[in-house]
């Protein structure tokens, strides 16, 4: 055996999840399997902020944001910020010093042109249009090449999510329930694929879902928000399952109090912001 094999055995033995060890003769030597599980590593945030967008006060101002609620990063690390109360989208790109308006920013109203408290953004990575959340508007509207279009009407949508096979996530929070659409494919009323039972507290219910977020596997995670939980829907199931809180409403580490946003990231972790717990 060369050193270049014992090399590449350590390797995996020092990064290996499960060895099994399997007898196939009587000799003293035996086969020893590895199987090697590798997962990223997960490093501890640094302490330390730095202001990427705003950070101006209050105001209307290209370097100023006014309610920042939902982001979007692209791959160029350029920001897309739901700028609440100005009923504006604006981008910021990567290092800059002031945003520029992509969306609404012509004051509150229903016009294609306004918005009216949008909540939440995305991009569709097919064609990069903007996808917006306009909330007040019941609608999530697209905008693209500085044209805007309504996508899907009717809806109280209160965040949105993308997976990467090209589908359209939309949480509607009087409906209680996430609807998914094929992306360029709106006229349909898409497909419920989580909750859309009533507002209530059982395991196929929400009541007053304020966050979702969607991993490889298009399970669907949502902040339940009146019901102090975080729910997992598994792709077609009919129900969801509790996966962080769900214990009543306190400040107990197996409990939260008003969640509103929910992550997961790859490795499968689960951050909620816990609103009513300030954490």
């Amino acid at each position: 055996m060369g050193t270049n094999q014992l090399k590449e055995i350590t390797e995996e033995l020092n990064n290996s999840s499960n060895i099994s060890i399997k007898q196939k003769t009587q000799s003293f030597i035996n086969e020893i399997s590895i199987i090697s599980s590798k997962k990223s590593k997960l490093n501890k945030w640094g302490q330390k902020a730095i202001t990427v967008a705003g950070g101006n006060g209050p105001g209307q101002g290209l370097n100023q944001l006014n309610s920042p609620l939902g982001i979007f990063i692209d791959e160029k690390k350029n920001i897309f910020i739901i700028d609440r109360s100005n009923d504006r989208v604006v981008e910021w790109k990567y290092n800059a010093k002031k945003g520029k308006i992509i969306a609404g920013g012509n004051g509150q109203g229903h016009r294609i042109y306004q918005l009216d408290r949008p909540t939440d953004v995305t991009v569709d990575q097919q064609n990069h249009s903007i996808i917006i959340a306009d909330c007040g508007n019941n609608r999530v509207i697209q905008c693209l090449n500085q044209n805007q279009q309504v996508l899907i009407e009717n809806t109280h949508c209160s965040r949105l999510a993308t997976d990467k096979y090209g589908f359209l996530y939309v949480c509607d929070y009087k409906k209680n329930e996430v609807r998914r659409w094929k992306m360029g494919e709106y006229n349909n009323e898409g497909i419920v694929v989580a909750g859309g039972n009533g507002e209530g507290n059982q395991l196929n219910q929400f009541h007053y879902p304020t966050c979702i977020c969607v991993d490889e596997d298009q399970s669907v995670y949502v902040s339940d928000y009146n019901n102090n939980r975080v729910m997992k829907w598994r792709k077609d199931a009919k129900e969801g399952r509790i996966v962080a809180g769900g214990n009543g409403k306190g400040w107990n580490l197996n409990q939260l109090s008003l969640p509103a946003g929910v992550i997961v990231d790859d490795l499968g972790q689960i951050y909620v912001a816990d609103y009513g717990n300030q954490r």
